[in-house]
């Protein structure tokens, strides 16, 4: 189960309404925020792929500007990885096709 922490930079003017989106989102843990619209958050997903998804729903907020990775923990993924019971579809930083 990958989980990764972001920061949301989002306009200030914005935030509360970002918050109040973000919060229906299954998985996410808002664990601070600051005038400046900066939103520290937690996601956890079964899948890379999954978190990916969440991700660009997040981006496609109105009043979010970006979504930074600040770190990501996927050990189990890894295992899975390593056994052959997986293999992840990641973009690495591609924008998503339209």
């Amino acid at each position: 189960m990958p989980i990764g922490g972001f920061v949301l930079h989002v306009q200030p003017e914005r935030r509360e309404d970002v918050l109040e989106e973000i919060s229906r989102f299954p998985d996410l843990t808002v664990y601070g925020y600051d005038d400046k619209g900066q939103v520290v958050i937690v996601l956890e997903s079964e899948t890379s792929e999954e978190m990916e998804k969440r991700v660009d729903s997040l981006l496609s907020i109105e009043g979010v500007i970006t979504c930074d990775l600040a770190y990501l923990h996927g050990e189990d993924e890894v295992e899975k990885i390593e056994r052959g019971e997986y293999v992840p579809k990641i973009r690495f930083g591609r924008k998503p096709e339209s």
